[in-house]
């Protein structure tokens, strides 16, 4: 958002303004479409391509894509660009329809979200964690308006109703909860009496929980503006600091309230959280590297910045690590990912420890990496 607020300015018109956005945003949601919609297999699976019948729509670059094109042509289209900011009250002026708009956006997600009526349905599945392979037709029981369970909630309706349910991501984080997971928080067999729905398809990256993860590029439309319209750095990291700290404030009363946080559903008070504690990292950043002048410990989270496009598409996604994964020593098992992963968490005595371990390699690689295409000029963006 901060390169975006900088590149408006230098844009001569609105339309073409509009343009790049809706060009780039077209680049976004098809290079996700690419990565998480199913062509690539992830580690484990030397196979590749996708059904276009089941083809995963929506995706973490597709929800960026979408909060992206709804902040920007707000940016561009909603803020009155002839009013200069010199008090409290031509800011308010400025930035009121943009500021409508975001909360209209977040009353259309909670009407849905507790007024949408939920019926009963029904998904297919396999048996997955058994030795055979049956089709088996589950139904889930619903018929409530404004529940937030896994099962019954107007996110999921909302996303198998218009996307359809072989469209949404088949491994939902519901699978790793108690009820659903005998190791649980991890992925494991099915405890006895385990509910019907927990192998049903869930997207967490959905159509409503998109919608409200755009507000959070407004969030960051307003830090942004804090960059633009103040020049003292300390100016600055009081402002960021005060709104970081409101919006946790308003996101733990609106959890007390009885808005749980919730990742998959992204509630109003997840959003808040999420935005203030993003807020007071940016702040520590900006305080460590542009107020004291010390760089050093941010070097690697700078370089990754500058690439951070390869970064998520080769590790996030999985791309890296399943083409290493391509070389093995007479079975597919003997690769060097899964060779490298058995012998950290054999010198660490722990499967988590050792892959702690391993999560903290591939960072310091990718940092590397990252610095080396920075030293040689290349930087990849859309």
């Amino acid at each position: 958002m901060f390169s975006f607020l900088d590149n408006l300015q230098k844009v001569s018109s609105k339309p073409n303004a509009t343009k790049k956005v809706v060009l780039r945003t077209i680049k976004l949601f098809l290079l996700g479409l690419l990565l998480q919609g199913g062509y690539f297999h992830g580690r484990g699976k030397l196979t590749y391509g996708v059904d276009l019948s089941k083809i995963r729509w929506l995706g973490v670059l597709q929800r960026i894509s979408i909060g992206y094109f709804l902040a920007s042509i707000s940016e561009i289209w909603l803020v009155n660009h002839n009013i200069l900011v010199d008090s409290p009250a031509a800011f308010v002026r400025k930035y009121s329809i943009q500021w409508m708009v975001s909360i209209l956006l977040c009353s259309v997600y909670l009407c849905l979200l507790y007024g949408l009526y939920v019926p009963n349905w029904k998904f297919e599945h396999s048996n997955m964690f058994g030795s055979s392979h049956l089709t088996i037709i589950q139904n889930v029981h619903c018929e409530v308006r404004g529940s937030l369970e896994p099962p019954c909630n107007a996110v999921g309706f909302v996303d198998r109703l218009i996307l359809g349910e072989d469209h949404l991501y088949q491994r939902p984080v519901y699978i790793r909860t108690k009820e659903c997971s005998v190791n649980s928080p991890d992925y494991g067999p099915l405890p006895p009496n385990s509910p019907g729905w927990c192998l049903a398809p869930f997207d967490p990256e959905g159509i409503l929980s998109s919608l409200m993860a755009a507000i959070t590029c407004f969030m960051g439309l307003q830090y942004g503006r804090i960059i633009v319209l103040f020049q003292d750095n300390k100016q600055r990291v009081l402002l960021w600091s005060v709104f970081s700290f409101a919006l946790l404030l308003v996101g733990y009363i609106l959890e007390i309230l009885g808005i749980p946080l919730s990742k998959a559903l992204y509630t109003l008070s997840y959003m808040f959280i999420t935005a203030g504690a993003s807020g007071l990292v940016l702040t520590a950043i900006y305080y460590i590297v542009d107020i004291e002048h010390n760089r050093k410990p941010t070097v690697l989270l700078q370089w990754m910045g500058m690439n951070a496009l390869v970064v998520y598409s080769l590790a996030a996604c999985d791309i890296f690590p399943a083409a290493i994964q391509g070389f093995y020593w007479h079975s597919p098992e003997n690769n060097l990912v899964d060779a490298s992963e058995a012998l950290m968490q054999a010198i660490f005595h722990s499967e988590k420890w050792g892959t702690m371990a391993i999560v903290i390699v591939e960072i310091l690689f990718w940092g590397i990496f990252s610095g080396f295409l920075h030293k040689k000029g290349i930087y990849i963006k859309l």
